[in-house]
């Protein structure tokens, strides 16, 4: 056993729940394009996740969506039906056989739905502003009836991810989607209980962490639940740091498990202001660390790297391209082979590293975002 990395390998405990894990590694959700049309998984993403079973001491799957109106991929898989419970019980088992632990990611996907993965053709929000990109639908204000409806599905669909076997649920609160676009001042111009100053803009998504953490409750065993969270928009008016680290402090005193801070850069500075160049995760570490575990991500790659976020308050790492490359990242890491950690993703290497074909041809189109080797 290598003894060089001994941050990377301790084993770390989450102080609510009191579940343990054996290593600081995790392994962040990437969406794999690759469930059925109706939501289950296939055997591809089974494999997928089978290959990378050891390599994180917790494994966060692609979100799932809550409710049929928050689908927002193709290939997505659901938690939305009793019915899909065995299908995400394939995933979980996958994810465990090693002894790790397994996380389902729940979530919806609000405006940035796209209409051809809709019944009704038509995306929801919280209010009906188009995201700001080309050819974005306006989406339609969801009533308060559909509002309290997904609230309530956030709650069964971790109830279900409790009956498949999963040790915990991560609740995506990140990168635009529905939770974000209530709380942004951007996505959200109502002016009932749902909208309007800062503390209201929170009042959906606290909602969502109550209902899940009553289902969560009522495990059978202990049961992880998480937040993923995006720091800042761009768009004016927008998220700023401000509004987050008072984000933080709620989530905080909903005694969660942990904050998953979604950036591409775990060093990178404010994208508002560029005199702020303060690591995002790190502002949010500071304000509430000593309360909830913070987890940092974007741009390690190397053992060193890891090492050298969790030298700061950051208390657990992520991974997502990083353990595409190289799904036996921490296996290397532990028998002293990190010279033999592949940093570029080898294109003729699909089969070795069991990725399906939907997410095999993504990352074949997006060469800026993963250096190839050929």
């Amino acid at each position: 056993m290598n003894t060089k990395y001994q941050k990377i390998l301790s084993a770390f405990t989450f102080p609510i729940s009191g579940i343990e894990i054996t290593s600081r590694i995790v392994m962040a959700p990437m969406t794999t394009f690759s469930g059925n049309d109706n939501g289950t998984t296939t055997d591809a993403e089974v494999a997928y996740y089978r290959e990378r079973n050891e390599t994180a001491g917790l494994l966060v799957t692609a979100c799932a969506y809550v409710i049929r109106h928050g689908k927002g991929f193709h290939g997505q898989i659901g938690a939305d039906s009793d019915a899909l419970i065995p299908s995400l019980k394939r995933i979980a088992d996958a994810m465990k056989e090693k002894g790790n632990k397994a996380v389902l990611q729940i979530y919806h996907g609000g405006r940035m739905s796209p209409p051809e993965e809709l019944v009704d053709g038509q995306s929801l929000s919280a209010s009906a502003v188009a995201a700001v990109r080309e050819g974005a639908q306006v989406p339609r204000a969801m009533t308060n009836e559909e509002i309290e409806e997904t609230i309530v599905a956030f709650g069964e669909a971790t109830r279900r991810a409790i009956e498949a076997g999963f040790d915990g649920v991560e609740i995506h609160g990140a990168n635009t989607y529905l939770l974000q676009q209530f709380f942004s001042p951007h996505s959200n111009r109502r002016t009932d209980k749902w909208g309007g100053d800062l503390t209201k803009r929170m009042a959906f998504p606290l909602a969502v962490v109550d209902a899940v953490k009553n289902a969560a409750a009522l495990a059978p065993h202990p049961f992880l639940v998480g937040y993923r969270i995006s720091p800042e928009e761009m768009e004016n008016p927008g998220i700023t740091m401000e509004d987050t680290l008072t984000l933080v402090e709620a989530l905080a005193s909903k005694q969660l498990d942990y904050i998953h801070v979604s950036v591409m850069d775990f060093w990178a500075g404010s994208m508002r202001n560029q005199k702020d160049t303060t690591s995002r995760a790190q502002l949010i570490a500071a304000k509430v660390g000593h309360l909830i575990p913070v987890i940092g991500v974007g741009g390690i790659h190397s053992p060193e790297e890891a090492e050298r976020v969790l030298d700061t308050p950051i208390a657990l790492v992520a991974m997502g391209r990083e353990l595409l490359m190289e799904p036996h990242w921490l296996t290397k890491v532990k028998n002293g082979m990190v010279d033999q950690i592949r940093m570029e993703l080898d294109v003729n290497a699909q089969s070795s590293l069991n990725i399906p074909d939907a997410l095999w041809g993504g990352l074949l189109s997006r060469t800026g975002w993963m250096p190839l080797k050929k």
